[in-house]
């Protein structure tokens, strides 16, 4: 009995975090400006936030009479209450400049952030619903609000609401403007820098020469309610793209309230894609608002967007509601100074918090939410509160951090046991030719996954579905290629570097090229991964994103400059077994999280189309889509390049003794990475499935690539989190280390040694090293530079460029092998045609990033052939292609 009861003990330990419930919270702080109290701020004021200036309008004042019925925009309607002085306050100074409603000053108007300004729509002004809109900017150093008077909506609206998506404002109003949804361009209003022109003439001009859009309306949310106000709208990220989101808002039986002491809450929500084919551009219905299976009783007085998929709602009861726009799912997050005894949702228990945090309009701004909450006791006057959520804590734990150290130290151990078994450079970048099979297939599989394909492609498949995964299924088309075709090449000539090829089928200089792109590709890429995979284990670790920078670079620099490529290759092979057995876990973890486990993971991916494979679209634009043709012949030609342009792959054919043993290790390869792939895209999916049934678990803070690691952190058993985030640690090690050997590799080979720079093998081994050592230093520091946003934005855009020229490096390999007129003009002039045309389509848009790569390639082939029939000699002519074509292969040694 007692041995059965420490077992139990001992698996309730282990199994703690699926039981944890560590939950967001709110903080409400009141704004500690004693010159605010002194500002009445009426019903119906907006705020909005320029530079570090906070905007706040007069709104309306009916005093004592607010307290007989409900407060809205329908009561003011005919008030004289309407001041018309706003409130700016810049840190502890307040300033209360003049402005009239009609240049902006109105209660209930729509508001929205408009580069540094603020666009002020519809509202109250002069006792009725007004149509102006009005660009208001408040200049600190005259200390003034200038007005700018833009296109008037087509119709009075007392109560609208309103977003920006890409320079062009959307406009939702009420029943008492018929229900309809505006969008205006705001494009014409910028500069040629991309600011906003505050120049008189070009405003009068945009005003005068440009009018609204109608576009279709809201549908009433029920039809025994003929009247509807008041809905809010927010942008959101919802997977597929930025849609608008509309919810919120009242009903009347009537539109006056003469005969109604409390409003009907609407308690549906829509969602609206913009971007759609205007055939497609209707308001979808998402159902009832439901927290914990029970419909939303409260109605929702103001919206805010948080973090890249959420959307924050702050209900008539005070009450804050948290919105997953991918997964589309409520949840409740309470004020931090309440603990409520049960989470049984909104709609089963009275509200937990005071008027005090009665919002009635938010504004956000980078990160910042600021409120006008209803004041206790006096509704007709507002005060001004700041809104910030409380994470849950970082609880890592010391038996996590344990296993990751010892994990990591074991990593190195593996590594430097290969020290003394490199004797020459044949040693230090082939292992000597005696690895195993199955070993070169791992390292393979280690090399092509990386820990950013581990860590994003769930979250990508979290955001949307599975149309991805027959593409990376083309490695099995792709592998006879490599097999029977890119293996006996490569060895036939005996190649330590992939571009030796190169300069035997063309010249030096093609070798040279094609060796420096991939030294600058790769350098990139070490810094990209380690500070991507830093950026996301930083959310769930204690160390901080250069922490851990410097941890994978200092540990890949210890092992892979002693060991070489037998300590890569060995790291990787044990980090793949780590890895795969880590991801079976976490998918059983979700599926046990699931009340319904695997039949829930089924029905609600079935439901919500989490399973699609096929987008069966064949018209002209499907260039641009992720259709069925682009997936299959976009993975064919980024496969196809990798499997022949890449030296860290072609580096993997020369490792083993002979052809046999190669052809086994892509095989195995092929068979590993198609089973893989389906299990990070059921993990993606089960992720969806799981955050949609338990929306309370996820921190909304959290960027979308970090969910993964999350899930790791939290809701796996202690100990094998750890683990596992061990794994991502040195799966981000085995490309760092690849990365590393590899481009020594070329330079050695393709910059030293043909040039007898070195005239030992003993001088070539040095080189390697140091060459090695100096390589993954870059890389590190590329890691510690690449950490920052802005820099980092920068880099993809060189990435992708250099990227561009790696794709199209296949299409050499390719016009070599399978022409005997190509030459090395030709090929010089393939390579360029091939990348301009690449970036032409990056830049343009007329074809989808998936097909990058076989565009690259065909582009590479077509131009570089018609090019070397143009210029034909003699001597390219008599040049002998024995086993440099698939013309004139030699029979492969098996």
């Amino acid at each position: 009995m007692i041995t059965k009861m420490f077992k139990s003990a001992i698996i309730l330990f282990l199994m703690m975090p699926l039981f944890a419930n560590a939950q967001t919270l709110i903080n409400w702080q009141q704004v500690d400006t004693s010159a605010v109290d002194k500002f009445n701020i009426g019903n119906g004021a907006f705020i909005s936030k320029q530079n570090d200036s906070l905007l706040i309008s007069s709104g309306m004042n009916i005093g004592d009479a607010a307290s007989r019925g409900p407060v809205v925009a329908e009561r003011f309607i005919a008030s004289e209450g309407q001041a018309s002085s706003m409130l700016i306050v810049t840190g502890d100074n307040m300033l209360t400049p003049h402005l009239t409603a009609e240049f902006g000053n109105r209660a209930y108007a729509a508001t929205a952030d408009f580069h540094d300004a603020t666009l002020v729509i519809g509202g109250i002004a002069s006792k009725e619903a007004s149509a102006l809109v009005n660009l208001v900017k408040w200049q600190p150093g005259s200390e003034t609000v200038q007005s700018y008077s833009l296109p008037p909506l087509p119709k009075d609206a007392n109560s609208p609401s309103a977003v920006i998506i890409e320079n062009t404002v959307y406009v939702l109003t009420g029943s008492d403007a018929s229900n309809e949804f505006y969008a205006l361009d705001l494009s014409a209003l910028l500069n040629i820098e991309g600011g906003l022109s505050f120049n008189h003439r070009d405003i009068a001009y945009f005003t005068a020469h440009n009018l609204w859009t109608v576009l279709p309306g809201l549908p009433l949310a029920s039809n025994e309610q003929p009247y509807q106000n008041a809905i809010k709208l927010a942008v959101q990220n919802d997977g597929r793209g930025k849609k608008i989101f509309a919810m919120g808002g009242y009903q009347l039986l009537e539109d006056h309230l003469a005969s109604q002491d409390e409003l009907l809450a609407v308690t549906r929500h829509w969602k609206y894609d913009p971007l759609a084919l205007s055939s497609e551009q209707v308001w979808q219905d998402l159902g009832d608002i439901t927290i914990t299976k029970n419909t939303l009783k409260e109605r929702i007085n103001a919206l805010s967007t948080l973090g890249q998929s959420h959307i924050l709602a702050f209900t008539n009861q005070g009450n804050t509601l948290s919105f997953n726009a991918i997964t589309s799912s409520w949840t409740q997050y309470f004020a931090s100074t309440i603990r409520p005894e049960a989470e049984a949702g909104i709609a089963s228990h009275k509200s937990q918090n005071s008027a005090q945090y009665i919002s009635e309009t938010v504004s956000s701004s980078a990160g910042e939410i600021y409120s006008l909450n209803r004041v206790a006791n006096h509704r007709g006057s507002l005060q001004l509160w700041q809104v910030s959520l409380k994470q849950p804590e970082k609880n890592f734990g010391w038996v996590n951090m344990t296993v990751l150290v010892v994990y990591l130290i074991g990593v190195v151990l593996v590594g430097l046991f290969f020290v003394f078994k490199n004797r020459n450079t044949d040693d230090y970048f082939r292992g000597g030719q005696s690895i195993p099979w199955w070993a070169a297939a791992c390292s393979i599989y280690a090399t092509m996954l990386s820990s950013l394909t581990y860590v994003a492609l769930p979250a990508v498949v979290y955001q949307s579905n599975w149309l991805l995964l027959i593409g990376i299924w083309m490695i099995i088309a792709v592998a006879p290629i490599a097999i029977y075709v890119a293996i006996p090449f490569f060895r036939q000539i005996d190649a330590t570097s992939a571009y030796e090829y190169l300069s035997k089928r063309f010249n030096m200089g093609v070798r040279l090229f094609a060796s420096g792109l991939f030294t600058l590709f790769h350098i990139g890429r070490m810094g990209i991964v380690m500070a991507l995979t830093a950026l996301a284990l930083s959310a769930v670790t204690p160390l901080s994103a250069s922490d851990s920078v410097l941890i994978m670079g200092v540990l890949c620099l210890i092992y892979c400059t002693m060991g070489g490529i037998e300590a890569v290759i060995w790291t990787d092979t044990l980090q793949t077994i780590v890895l795969i057995i880590g991801a079976i876990t976490c998918f059983v973890t979700i599926i046990l999280g699931l009340e319904g486990g695997l039949t829930d993971f089924i029905s609600i991916g079935m439901l919500d189309d989490k399973f699609t494979m096929v987008n069966a679209d064949f018209s002209l634009d499907s260039i641009t889509t992720l259709s069925i043709w682009v997936i299959v012949i976009g993975g064919i030609g980024q496969n196809l390049s990798s499997y022949t342009a890449d030296q860290a792959v072609v580096q993997r054919y020369m490792v083993t003794k002979d052809l046999s043993e190669a052809r086994k290790s892509i095989w195995a390869n092929a068979i590993i990475a198609a089973p893989g792939a389906l299990l990070f895209f059921c993990i993606g999916t089960g992720l969806y499935a799981f955050y949609q049934s338990h929306p309370e678990k996820l921190d909304p803070s959290i960027q979308i690539d970090q969910i993964f690691p999350t899930f790791i952190a939290t809701e796996l058993p202690i100990g094998v989190a750890g683990l596992i985030v061990a794994g991502i640690f040195a799966a981000a090690q085995s490309t760092v280390s690849t990365s590393m050997n590899s481009i020594a590799t070329t330079l050695v080979t393709d910059f030293i040694r043909p040039f007898n720079l070195v005239k030992t093998e003993k001088g070539y081994m040095r080189s390697a090293r140091w060459l090695t050592f100096i390589m993954g230093t870059l890389g590190t520091l590329a890691g510690l530079i690449f950490i920052d946003p802005e820099i980092r934005s920068l880099m993809e855009a060189y990435f992708k460029v250099i990227g561009m020229f790696m794709g199209a490096l296949g299409g050499l390999f390719v016009l070599g092998a399978l022409t005997k007129k190509a030459n090395s003009f030709g090929a010089s002039v393939g390579i360029l045609a091939g990348v301009t045309t690449m970036i032409s389509a990056w830049q343009l848009g007329w074809a989808n990033g998936y097909l990058y790569a076989t565009i690259g390639i065909v582009s590479c082939l077509v131009v570089g052939y018609i090019a070397s029939l143009l210029t034909q000699t003699a001597e390219t002519t008599a040049k002998d292609l024995t086993g440099l074509t698939l013309y004139t292969m030699r029979d492969p040694a098996t």
